[in-house]
This record gives structure tokens, sequence and C-alpha cells, in this order.
């Protein structure tokens, strides 16, 4: 195969490659059951007059299974990380002793599984869009190239298998995560 169509293939694989890993971090944040930090991977506490993650300001840490203590390491920040939580609309209720801030996360109600699996169904269908305009892109590439009809054909076919196999990747996460969200 020449180099030009080697370079439009690691290309594809490149372009699939991050819509999985957008997929695995939305995932991550999509809550299923249990307390976890990644929970609060999209707080953005206002530190000092800039947008700044939370894990950059305190430290977020699960004691058990339906709680999410926070650390702050300055004390001052303390208002300004609660207020950033309930900002950021996740349905948490943080509760601030002046030293730690703690959020019970509530058991999921029957309807709320439903809603997060559906939310997830999506951000998997995201993926796969990702997946296919990163297969559409290539094709167009490797139809502009000056090989032969038959190299195209093959590098057009190997495209194929790299979208089938990245799609595939994707449906398995997603099954995987339906499955935690559902699980009581």
């Amino acid at each position: 195969m020449n180099e030009e169509i080697e370079f439009i293939l690691d290309t594809a694989k490149e372009g699939m490659n991050n819509a999985i890993e957008h997929l695995v971090k939305e995932l991550r944040t999509i809550r299923a059951g249990k307390a976890t930090p990644a929970m609060l991977s999209n707080v953005m506490v206002d530190y000092y007059g800039s947008q700044t993650p939370l894990s950059q300001v305190a430290n977020v840490s699960t004691p058990d299974a339906r709680t999410i203590s926070i650390q702050p390491w300055e004390k001052n920040m303390l208002q300004e990380i609660e207020k950033a939580i309930q900002i950021a609309n996740l349905g948490f209720n943080p509760m601030n002793n002046g030293d730690v801030i703690m959020i019970n996360v509530p058991p999921l109600t029957e309807e709320r599984r439903k809603g997060l699996a559906k939310q997830a169904k999506a951000e998997a269908e995201h993926a796969k869009v990702g997946v296919r305009n990163a297969r559409k892109d290539a094709n167009n590439d490797i139809k502009k190239t000056d090989a032969s009809d038959d190299m195209k054909k093959i590098a057009e076919a190997d495209v194929q298998k790299l979208t089938d196999n990245y799609i595939k990747d994707i449906d398995d996460k997603f099954a995987v995560k339906e499955v935690e969200i559902m699980k009581v």
C-alpha cells in the first residue's frame, strides 16, 4: 500500500480513537448507582476570577458508596465550591460543615435509571457519528489519491473494517454502562 493511503488510514484511526475516548469520558460522568468522584468532573469553580475544575481546588473522594466528600485546599473556597455544585445542576444537595462539603447521593429511581440509560445511548450514538464521519473523510481522501482502482478498493475495505470494529467497541461500552446503570 502506498504511503498516502497509509497516512489516510492512520488519520481515520486517529479520528475514530478520538470518538471512543470522548465516549469513555462522557460515560464516566453518567452516574450509575454508587458515588464516584467522576460525577463532579464537569464542575467548574470560580477560583479567584477564573473557572477552574473542582479537582484542582479540592480533594474529591468517596468514603462510601452513597457519599462524596470534598475537602478544599483553602477553607475560604467552601462557599464557591458549594455554589459551583449547585450551578452544575447535577441534582445534588451539598452540605457544608465548615471543613468539608458532603454530598449524599440518593439511590436512583427506576425512571431516573431509564433516563440515564437513554443519555448513555445518546452519547454512544454521538460517538458512532464521529466514527462514521472519520470513515467518510477517509473514503473521500482515498478517492482523491492517484492510486490504482484496486488499491483504492482495498483501502476502502480496510476503512470499513476499522469502522465496523470501532462501532462494535462503542456498542460494547454502551452495553456495559447500561447494565451498570440499570443494576439496582
